[in-house]
């Protein structure tokens, strides 16, 4: 039997890149935060303890009076105008900018999140409907973990098992280490530096914890957060001392140290008492830097006896960002 005529038309071969953010509330009503917190907080590589004990503990007690406390944080930072929290805003604006950048029309730009809309496998199987038999993936977390990048690619993977016609499939590794990354870092700290009138005494580096128990496990997260401080430092030339630190620990466990809050309560009274801080593992700002640093360290710092506080935006969608996107793209684009 001659099946020539009877195969499918297909459009025409073309490359899909995804921009690939952690996630967001679709607003700050209860039931968004709640739903969102569900599909977070119930992932195995975030949370790895006794997945049936766990959801027990998440449905009786953190998914019923986790979500008010979450909604008012995100209040304080979303963009009212825009009707969306910031990390949506700016990985919409990255996204738009990467494909003005590539400037190629058999090339699709677009964004996903891990949790939370647009979900990664609507995005995949939108693109992979439109044509593209090869897609790149760029999780936008600069430092490895398991529980970012890894969960990241475990979406991707699940996706692809759906799809009888797989696309060829590339996955942007960490990129702690880029030097076009370090370089739009280092740009970033001149920039503040020139704008304040004052002279920190210590240049705080926040990066999202991890259980420790995680390190300990093998997760390779806290020497990258450690090895993209040194490169800023070594990058930076100044005397200004950066100290790295960890932020958003969450439940009983020990995460890794030193924490920033506690970094923040203590300077003070080491005579440290003008500080700068910026969040090189984000790629956007978002609530945990615009809430939990950029408004609730400062208030603890200065209740603690610090003087000056200031903080250096997420690289966000800057024309350095959106230039080290267009590099880690470019390399995995097919020819």
């Amino acid at each position: 039997m001659n099946l020539t005529n009877q195969h499918p038309s297909l459009p025409k071969k073309k490359t899909g890149v995804l921009l690939v953010n952690l996630g967001t509330p679709d607003s700050t009503n209860w039931f968004d935060i709640r739903r969102y917190l569900k599909e977070f907080l119930s992932d195995k590589r975030v949370i790895e303890v006794n997945p049936i004990l766990w959801q027990i503990i998440l449905n009786l007690f953190i998914l019923t009076f986790r979500p008010s406390k979450t909604a008012k944080a995100y209040k304080k930072i979303w963009m009212k105008k825009e009707d969306m929290s910031p990390l949506r805003f700016y990985t919409q604006q990255q996204t738009n900018r990467v494909e003005k950048l590539l400037d190629n029309k058999n090339i699709f730009v677009d964004y996903g999140m891990r949790y939370g809309n647009p979900s990664i496998k609507s995005k995949l199987k939108q693109m992979h409907q439109q044509g593209c038999q090869e897609m790149i993936i760029l999780p936008l977390y600069p430092q490895y973990a398991a529980a970012t990048t890894a969960t990241v690619c475990d979406e991707v993977y699940r996706t692809l098992m759906e799809m009888r016609w797989q696309p060829a499939l590339q996955i942007i590794p960490h990129y702690e280490s880029e030097p076009l990354y370090i370089e739009a870092l280092k740009n970033s700290v001149k920039q503040k530096l020139r704008k304040i009138s004052w002279k920190p005494d210590v240049i705080v580096a926040s990066y999202h914890g991890i259980p420790k128990k995680y390190f300990e496990k093998g997760d390779p997260y806290h020497c990258y957060c450690h090895k993209t401080t040194r490169l800023l430092t070594e990058k930076l030339k100044i005397k200004i001392p950066i100290e790295t630190t960890f932020q958003s620990r969450f439940g009983p466990d020990e995460w890794l140290q030193p924490y920033t809050d506690k970094t923040l309560e203590s300077l003070p009274g080491m005579g440290k008492k003008n500080v700068l801080i910026i969040c090189p593992g984000f790629a956007s700002d978002c609530v945990e830097t615009l809430e939990e640093i950029a408004l609730e360290g400062k208030e603890s710092f200065i209740e603690n006896g610090g003087k000056e506080f200031d903080m250096i935006p997420c690289l966000n969608d800057n024309k350095d960002h959106i230039k080290l996107f267009g590099h880690l793209i470019n390399k995995y684009i097919i020819n």
